[in-house]
């Protein structure tokens, strides 16, 4: 079974005013890490999940969701 995962990184960069490079930086990831993350070709590990909650200041939940 496999679920697709939708993700709000861009709207919160936005928010932030935040590159994809100064979004990488920050949780100390490649810029390119944050590109697939962003547009679903790849599933961040839980660890990557976190940082970037942390980053925002919210729940995972807030930036992550399954695909109903």
């Amino acid at each position: 079974m496999s679920e697709a995962l939708e993700n709000r990184i861009r709207v919160f960069r936005a928010e932030h005013r935040m590159s994809q490079g100064d979004l990488a930086d920050a949780i100390g990831v490649s810029r390119k890490t944050i590109s697939t993350i962003e547009v679903g070709r790849f599933v961040p590990s839980t660890v990557i999940a976190l940082k970037l909650a942390k980053q925002f200041a919210v729940p995972v939940e807030e930036i992550f969701s399954l695909k109903e």
